[in-house]
């Protein structure tokens, strides 16, 4: 048989070097056989003129555009982890407010307006302490209460003064907070409890607003000042009529992420402002984590605190925070304790999902939640605002019925179950605060966004917080998951990982984070209730189960819709590159600590490529939006013409000089080189 199969000269082929088995000269000769069926010779034929016609038998066949999701994917480890004893915080209490010193208008406020009877942990503990007059360091989860925590006994002092607030007066308090969504939150709660107390006026400054306007309002005055660090430096700067000479209130909510957005120097100069217009005042550090940033800004801002870390007391069953005892207690003891608080009624999840699948497990994770089980209220983040841009299309046009125009009767009811909505920091300022808003009211909807949306936000209903890209760090992490179980209520959380980066559910199982694994096919299964997504073929009846095989087929439909839109035109694909790009400029920017776990070398981007709905890995990612990169790359000189072009340093040191002293740089380097010419020894100048 090998005999026969070799070419008539006898002669082995000059490709095969090593001894061929019979089964595959069985292979070649069946497949020759279908591919050149009525052609006499077909052992004869040379291969190129073999590969030639099996390309034109391709050409002459219909073009069906598939996608290999379940080809060479990597292996999805088992995750091993012990069961850790997560903390938790006793959110309740049985105490009402009205046991408190407090104002009776105040207190009905609470009951009617804000609909709450008994106070959480966190305000139990805080209030005391504020009204007594002294500064706090306070620690506690997110959705805790920790915004009426301070805003109940600044309004009972403020009111209780003995000279009348007059709103020319200027601020007497001061509120800041890292995002523009967290002030204009912290404004609305502010307005609620002042409702009786109609003399004190709230405000807040934040970019993206008008600064005329701002100012105008500065003018008239504002006692309770809400604002960004960066907006009020601004105003510090350039407003005239802004003065903190009555300032007795200083309050930095969410402390830790005030200073990871670089507002370090902004928090500077308005402690200074604040020290030149009045040196005594009482002051307030809130948040969910505390880092050593925070730690280094209690030390300075703040006047012998009292610590109040409602985590440690239940793990350790240390003294309460308001005795004497615990004022000793520096910010250095919370750093030193790790372990974060977690909501008691969130349940966490993971699921590890090759690269390739990545998306298609996104769309079948939405469809079941907010399509097929519906009274879900969803969050989606992402690590960058181009993906945010690029998911929310791609989404909105596949999933919702935007490319199924064409079956009217179908795509009106996906799209009446997703309203897909989005948040980042690139959003003009009104649309930003226009979704915002809609999200808040709304009782269902799938929001996806940036970690803009990830700090003090109290969104109502979010049932579901889903995290596309893994966060930074633990503290990121809970931060992310607060946003849903708020204040008591059930929620869930899913962290999507890649096998890769299999290691991160150790790292938040050392942090008594404790998370269950869901499989990505029991996810994937959720297409089957989708019949837009079913394979047509002859004679095919409605499938009742779960055919592993089927559900295969069909997320490969689906990703074709994906790749479909993405590929649709030249906009699109620069789009989708764009995103990635992002994706993998993010990607690098995890902390050392955690680069054994995220780093970029273990990206396979022909895999992450499919993520993004492009077929083929993109070439020469950095040079892709740069218009200027590509008029670069058309000329290429000579070698002789590089050799003679090569500038040395002198001359590179020259243009430098020129072109940031004058702009001129070939009359100063003409000069120049006249000049030492003229001095002895100048041509040895390399």
């Amino acid at each position: 048989l090998k005999r026969k199969l070799q070419s008539p000269h006898g002669n082995p082929p000059l490709k095969r070097k090593r001894k061929p088995s019979v089964n595959t000269f069985r292979k070649c000769a069946t497949e020759a056989d279908i591919r050149e069926k009525g052609t006499s010779s077909q052992i004869s034929l040379p291969k190129k003129q073999l590969t030639n016609n099996r390309n034109e038998s391709q050409k002459s066949k219909p073009f069906i555009k598939t996608s290999s999701l379940f080809k060479n994917n990597p292996d999805i480890p088992e995750i091993h982890r012990k069961a850790v004893q997560q903390v938790q915080e006793n959110v309740f209490t049985t105490e009402a407010f009205s046991q408190l010193d407090l104002h009776l208008h105040l207190i009905s406020t609470i009951n009617t307006v804000l609909k709450i009877s008994s106070m959480t942990s966190v305000q139990k503990q805080t209030i005391p302490v504020l009204l007594e007059g002294k500064d706090a360091l306070v620690r506690s989860q997110t959705g805790s209460g920790k915004t009426l925590a301070y805003g109940i006994p600044l309004v009972q002092s403020l009111q209780g003064l003995e000279t009348k607030i007059q709103r020319s007066d200027g601020p007497y308090a001061l509120i800041l907070v890292p995002t523009r969504e967290l002030a204009l939150q912290s404004f609305d709660t502010m307005q609620k409890l002042l409702k009786p107390f109609t003399w004190i006026v709230p405000g807040v400054l934040m970019g993206g607003e008008k600064r005329k306007s701002e100012k105008a309002r500065l003018r008239k005055g504002i006692n309770i000042l809400i604002s960004t660090p960066g907006r009020l430096v601004d105003h510090i700067k350039s407003t005239e009529c802004i003065h903190f000479r009555r300032t007795q209130w200083l309050i930095i909510d969410e402390a830790d992420r005030i200073l990871d957005l670089g507002f370090e120097k902004d928090v500077a100069v308005i402690l200074n402002a604040l020290n030149a217009g009045r040196e005594t005042r009482q002051t307030v550090l809130l948040s969910a984590t505390l880092t050593e940033g925070v730690t280094r800004l209690a030390d300075i801002s703040l006047n012998d605190p009292i610590s109040i870390s409602i985590a440690d007391e239940i793990q350790k069953a240390l003294k309460p925070a308001l005795q004497s005892d615990s004022q000793a207690s520096s910010s250095s003891d919370c750093m030193e304790q790790e372990n974060f608080a977690v909501p008691e009624k969130l349940k966490q999840y993971v699921m590890m999902v090759p690269s390739k699948l990545r998306l298609v497990t996104l769309a079948a994770f939405i469809l079941e939640k907010c399509k097929f089980e519906k009274h879900h209220k969803m969050i989606i983040f992402f690590s960058s605002c181009e993906q945010v841009e690029f998911h929310y299309e791609l989404l909105l046009k596949v999933l919702s019925g935007g490319l199924e125009s064409e079956q009217p009767g179908r795509s009106s009811v996906s799209s009446s179950c997703l309203q897909f909505l989005r948040l980042h920091g690139n959003m003009e300022q009104e649309e930003r605060t226009e979704v915002f808003q809609e999200f808040l009211k709304s009782k269902t909807g799938i929001l996806l966004c940036t970690d803009v949306a990830a700090r003090g936000l109290d969104l109502p209903q979010v049932t579901w917080i889903v995290q596309y890209n893994a966060p930074t760090s633990p503290a990121e992490y809970i931060h992310r998951i607060g946003r849903t179980a708020r204040i008591g209520c059930h929620g869930n959380s899913l962290l999507v990982l890649a096998p890769s980066e299999a290691e991160y559910v150790s790292l938040l199982a050392s942090h008594k984070i404790n998370v269950s694994e869901i499989k990505m096919e029991k996810i994937l299964a959720s297409l089957m209730k989708d019949d837009r997504f079913r394979l047509h073929r002859p004679g095919n009846k409605k499938s009742c189960g779960t055919d592993p095989q089927e559900v295969r087929e069909r997320a490969t439909i689906l990703q074709t819709k994906f790749e479909n839109y993405v590929h649709s035109g030249e906009g699109t694909v620069r789009w989708a590159k764009k995103a990635l790009q992002s994706f993998l400029c993010a990607y690098t920017t995890y902390p050392r600590n955690l680069k054994h776990i995220f780093h970029i070398k273990s990206l396979h981007l022909g895999h992450v490529a499919k993520s993004f709905g492009l077929r083929d890995a993109p070439q020469n990612l950095t040079a892709f939006p740069t218009a200027s990169s590509k008029k670069k790359t058309k000329p290429r000189p000579k070698r002789s013409d590089l050799l003679k072009k090569t500038p040395s340093k002198h001359r590179l040191a020259e243009i430098l000089r020129s072109e940031y002293s004058s702009g001129i740089d070939t009359g100063v380097s003409k000069v120049k080189k006249k000049k030492k010419q003229r001095k002895p020894g100048s041509q040895q100048i390399p």
